[in-house]
């Protein structure tokens, strides 16, 4: 650009817009030819400052003329982020291994601890809750494939992947808000019995369908003008240009707000009457499980994703990824264990089935071996014991009837 001007020019503000919003830490420089003589000079940021204009352009101000640029590096030093993208996908690998044992467990004990529609809806719950969050982070693991090929992220997989994660990890809040609900109505309406039919229905209409109306939206308000996901980084909800994150992040703190309260609530029924006083010890049990699940899981999952969140909003706090790369790892984890395995039916269940099991193959054994079957074992020895007793009330008759001849 070249200006022609008769007043003296004491600054000189330019004003440039960033391209590429992964990078940052701006600083307005000129090339000083006077430096480094051997190399014909170099970049020198002397009587220049950076005046930033928000996340979408930067201002530089200098008190003098010569060729200007800005120099830009990314907001994580390339050393931190191959060791956050190591944390991340060995992290996500050890979560979704341990969701799927989960479901397995869950599988494997099913029919033995959901005797009573309160354990049902508790187990209904953990069970999306581990299935909503396997899926999220697979289509998490396929958007970050997608968003490594070449320099050009492709708006359809990208678009899918985007999309597809918002939904489930929408859903692993919305059971979360189910789970806590269940907990709620179990306390507070005592006296009350609503059908397990009713239950399920009013649990998958919000656990999935609330999810599905916020990510059609989304998609139909923001891709129509190419902010629905982050072009230049993972494939995921865009912030700067439509601040289409604010569908993920206004439900899901909203619905750790309304746990909160619900657990404050139930808190106090404790103190006065105790959870569940007229119920079964079944139910009674069920009913701490669950309180104890949302208890754990709904701060975890909110200072997870306030990390998340960060990581957003602050991309160069290189504290907010490590932190929520490594509390990010154990999501998965954290459900196996305070969902399931900490649920002393669960244990009891799983134990009895092995042991059932494990006795079942020694009978096979036993059979396979050339011994004789138990049920003709146990036919042979009737026969055995009913001669037997024919055999003595013949000879007791016999003897009472010669002592009756002798009597006589």
């Amino acid at each position: 650009m070249l200006v022609k001007s008769s007043a003296k020019v004491q600054n000189v503000s330019l004003s440039f817009d960033k391209k590429n919003k992964n990078l940052g830490n701006p600083q307005c420089v000129f090339w000083n030819f006077t430096l480094f003589d051997e190399a014909g000079g170099g970049w020198d940021s002397s009587g220049c400052k950076v005046q930033p204009n928000g996340n979408n352009s930067v201002s530089c101000v200098c008190n003098h003329l010569t060729s200007f640029s800005i120099l830009m590096s990314p907001y994580i030093p390339e050393a931190i982020r191959i060791i956050l993208d190591f944390i991340t996908y060995i992290g996500v690998s050890i979560s979704m291994a341990s969701l799927v044992l989960c479901l397995i467990i869950e599988a494997f004990v099913w029919t033995v601890v959901t005797k009573n529609d309160t354990a049902h809806m508790r187990h209904v719950s953990i069970v999306n809750i581990a299935v909503s969050l396997l899926i999220a982070n697979i289509w998490f693991m396929v958007g970050a494939g997608v968003s490594d090929i070449g320099h050009a992220t492709p708006v359809g997989p990208c678009s899918a992947a985007t999309f597809f994660a918002h939904f489930f990890y929408l859903a692993l809040f919305f059971w979360m808000l189910i789970s806590a609900l269940l907990l709620l109505y179990c306390t507070i309406m005592v006296f009350s019995d609503m059908s397990k039919c009713a239950m399920m229905s009013i649990a998958f209409l919000v656990g999935y369908g609330a999810p599905l109306i916020i990510a059609v939206i989304t998609v139909a308000v923001t891709a129509p003008q190419g902010g629905y996901f982050r072009q230049d980084s993972a494939c995921w909800l865009n912030w700067y240009e439509t601040k289409a994150l604010l569908a993920f992040v206004i439900p899901a703190l909203t619905i750790v707000a309304i746990n909160l309260i619900i657990l404050v609530v139930v808190l106090i029924k404790i103190l006065m009457r105790g959870v569940g006083e007229n119920r079964q010890p079944d139910e009674k049990n069920a009913l701490l499980v669950v309180a104890r699940c949302v208890a754990i899981l709904t701060p975890f999952f909110g200072l997870t994703w306030g990390f998340g969140i960060g990581t957003m909003v602050s991309p160069s706090n290189v504290g907010f990824h490590v932190v929520f790369a490594v509390l990010n790892s154990f999501q998965g984890f954290f459900i196996l264990i305070f969902g399931t395995l900490l649920d002393s039916r669960v244990r009891a269940a799983v134990v009895a089935r092995f042991s059932s099991l494990h006795s079942l193959s020694g009978r096979s054994r036993t059979t396979s071996g050339g011994a004789p079957s138990s049920s003709a074992f146990t036919l042979l020895r009737r026969v055995r014991k009913n001669m037997y007793n024919v055999s003595e009330v013949a000879s007791s008759s016999r003897s009472s009837n010669s002592e009756s001849y002798v009597s006589i």
